[in-house]
């Protein structure tokens, strides 16, 4: 039996497309699962960006008013990948209209907007979905089952981080990401998905003390609908304040008692994509890097031989949890695309089965609690209690 999906997707840059290409690609990698996403309408300001879309991944019109997909009886589900300022009006609209969501993360420009998406979303009664796309590597889940499973005993230590430069030259356009009035910065971008990460792996952060800096104080002002983050500017042209932060760190305890380390920068060099974490428990311990996203580092407590107490690479494949939908064969990887087709399948999956699936907004709400705690520590200089 076939279940068709209207889909609608508010905003067709980098994530807009992603997500398009993620629903195109469902009834092919998971054919036995019988969803089958419409692509029914894509909306953004720049019509020639809209058109385009509409004609690259096949939807049946495109407009220029994000209020026309949420208005369009066809679509059931919703993509949001504007720019960070416009969720909550968004979420707010699609949930009022009893439209599924998927948000990219962060959910709300500040973590007050994204809790309120997530009550808006409840009090409707949507089904909701987070765009933390690096929790679908298969060995990632697959590291996941062992720790529930107990594998590493008790957990004592994490240490997590995103460390992307993606904003390392100071010549790079002065985008809506570095502009305070459009959200927070690293914290919002880069340390949500840290963050996530350490809740998935090691359980809830508790309480946590927290430092930011920027680093790159001015950067060139782009031009209306030209460029993204990762273009570059001229040397001499026009320049403005950056006016959020560049770099965040924080040490963190958790409600299991193990304590840890979270960092995240975006004018760091060297790093690419530095998305990983390391997690220590009293049997064994894991590290994985999204720089590597096919290999899991694990290690377990070898006393009967220490010359073999060690980690060993693990390489994915297809008894992995969604490897095998993607390729049969072992060390042959998946990408970053793969990840967001995962993270739409498993949003239709939950719509289909009418269940709220993880990570939604209430991991989301979740993770604005603890940026929270991260803001008041830059204004206390202490440590600061996560409140649930």
């Amino acid at each position: 039996m076939t279940r068709t999906v209207g889909i609608g997707v508010i905003g067709m840059g980098w994530m807009g497309e992603a997500h398009s290409r993620a629903y195109r690609a469902i009834p092919d990698r998971f054919a036995d699962a019988g969803i089958r996403p419409r692509l029914v309408v894509c909306a953004d300001p720049v019509e020639l960006r809209a058109q385009n879309a509409q004609q690259r991944f096949g939807f049946e019109r495109y407009v220029t008013d994000w209020r026309a997909v949420i208005d369009d009886p066809a679509v059931e589900a919703v993509s949001v990948t504007a720019p960070n300022g416009m969720h909550l009006e968004i979420n707010r609209a699609a949930a009022a209209a009893g439209k599924h969501i998927l948000c990219e993360k962060p959910v709300g420009r500040f973590p007050e907007e994204t809790l309120l998406s997530a009550q808006a979303a409840q009090e409707a009664g949507v089904l909701t979905f987070v765009g933390f796309n690096y929790r679908w590597a298969p060995v990632l889940q697959y590291a996941r089952q062992l720790i529930q499973a107990g594998e590493l005993g008790r957990l004592t230590h994490y240490r997590g981080r995103f460390l992307n430069g993606y904003a390392g030259n100071p010549n790079g356009f002065l985008s809506w990401r570095f502009e305070e009035a459009q959200g927070l910065g690293t914290l919002g971008d880069l340390m949500s998905h840290a963050i996530d990460m350490a809740h998935m792996i090691a359980g809830p952060i508790t309480s946590l003390t927290s430092d930011r800096e920027i680093f790159i104080r001015e950067r060139p002002i782009p031009q209306p609908g030209v460029g993204t983050h990762y273009d570059v500017g001229r040397a001499d042209s026009p320049r403005g304040p950056v006016t959020n932060e560049d770099y965040v760190s924080a040490l963190v305890r958790f409600a299991n008692g193990a304590r840890g380390q979270l960092e995240s920068c975006r004018i760091i060099n060297g790093s690419k994509c530095d998305m990983s974490f390391e997690v220590h428990g009293v049997n064994g311990a894991i590290k994985w890097s999204f720089e590597r996203m096919n290999e899991l580092q694990l290690q377990r407590r070898n006393d009967a031989n220490p010359a073999e107490d060690g980690y060993l690479t693990l390489q994915s494949g297809p008894a992995h949890p969604y490897h095998g939908h993607f390729n049969p064969a072992w060390a042959a990887g998946l990408g970053y695309d793969d990840l967001k087709t995962i993270e739409s399948y498993t949003f239709l999956s939950s719509i289909v089965a009418g269940q709220q699936g993880e990570p939604g907004f209430a991991e989301a709400a979740a993770v604005a609690r603890v940026q929270q705690a991260m803001l008041r520590s830059w204004e206390s200089g202490h440590w600061e209690t996560v409140q649930f």
